[in-house]
């Protein structure tokens, strides 16, 4: 019985924003990453057109999310300003295996043969900020004196510069060229260093940016405690995440090209996820953090010298929206 035929994917026929609405459905996580073992959950995501009520009316469909099934399929507008972002939960879904796509419709391969207009030098933000994500799960998990000094101010300046690339949309006239941060040696040690060059900005504005960054200096030097053995299976899961992040945010700033089934790194990553990096006392060994570093400053130095542009192509991707909208419309879908 093919998985879509299942008794309980029968709501992706009957659901009244599903059914022939869906325009492509692909496998997510470990199965489309190909970090699957015995026994991993199988996820399903997707995208489904937005209805004329939607573009007319005053709808704001944007998911149905099914957890008993792990099934979430985006609304199509929701969807593109996502990609639009280079978010890394939806811009993998335009680089499966072609095999992954369980449903496959004209729009739904015209969008996914178009994925290159989706990228830009947004990658290195969007997927650096997921990865310091998954980072600070690693080290709010463990010990914080088990880890090295500078891995922590790398960790601390991965989640300011996520909370900095939402500026430009909540402080007006802020650029991300304004504030700029690095580690650097400081009375005897590493700490995160600010550059900021900034005129005529409101204070009340300036405090409240500042404000954001204290703060999550301050929570991140909370100690956080941990049953170690029983969550080191997670941890490793955790690791392996991290590290492929890093490796599918190269494949898009140097080669632009979106590979979700890692099989080139696959023996990698499944080490990380078996264990191979994680010392007896549960933290991980020297050799992880190597590996982070040279993925770190690779990604820094492809962040400078990408022939990706700064902003995805929005002309064209609204020239698309606007296409397959307009046919919605038009009740020619």
């Amino acid at each position: 019985m093919d998985l879509l035929d299942r008794p309980e994917y029968q709501f992706l026929k009957h659901h009244p924003r599903l059914g022939k609405n869906i325009i492509f459905l692909t496998y997510g996580g470990s199965h489309a990453y190909g970090t699957n073992v015995e026994g991993s959950d199988i996820d399903i995501r997707g995208c489904t057109l937005n209805s004329k009520a939607d573009l007319l009316g005053m709808g704001d469909f944007e998911q149905v999310v099914d957890t008993e099934t792990d099934t979430t399929v985006y609304a199509f507008n929701k969807l593109l300003t996502l990609l639009t972002s280079c978010n890394p939960n939806t811009i993998e879904l335009l680089g499966c295996k072609p095999e992954h796509y369980l449903v496959h419709t004209p729009i739904g391969k015209q969008l996914i043969d178009q994925r290159k207009m989706f990228l830009s030098r947004r990658a290195a933000i969007s997927f650096g900020g997921y990865a310091n994500q998954q980072l600070r799960r690693l080290e709010n998990a463990l010990a914080h004196d088990a880890y090295p000094a500078e891995v922590k101010e790398r960790h601390i300046m991965g989640s300011c510069e996520n909370a900095i690339f939402t500026f430009p949309e909540r402080y007006r006239n802020f650029s991300l060229e304004q504030i700029r941060l690095s580690v650097a040696q400081v009375d005897g040690g590493p700490q995160v260093v600010a550059d900021i060059r900034m005129e005529q900005v409101p204070l009340r504005t300036l405090t409240g940016m500042v404000s954001e960054l204290v703060e999550i200096t301050r929570n991140y030097d909370k100690i956080h405690h941990r049953n170690k053995k029983k969550d080191d299976v997670h941890l490793n899961k955790h690791a392996m995440h991290l590290v492929r992040l890093y490796l599918m945010c190269l494949d898009i700033l140097e080669r632009e090209e979106i590979v979700t089934y890692r099989a080139a790194d696959h023996g990698l990553l499944m080490d990380i996820r078996n264990g191979r990096y994680q010392r007896e006392d549960h933290t991980f060994n020297s050799a992880f953090y190597d590996l982070l570093n040279g993925l770190e400053k690779r990604l820094d130095y492809a962040r400078e010298h990408t022939s990706l542009p700064e902003t995805p192509d929005l002309a064209r991707i609204e020239a698309f929206q606007m296409e397959v909208n307009e046919r919605v419309v038009r009740n020619e879908i």
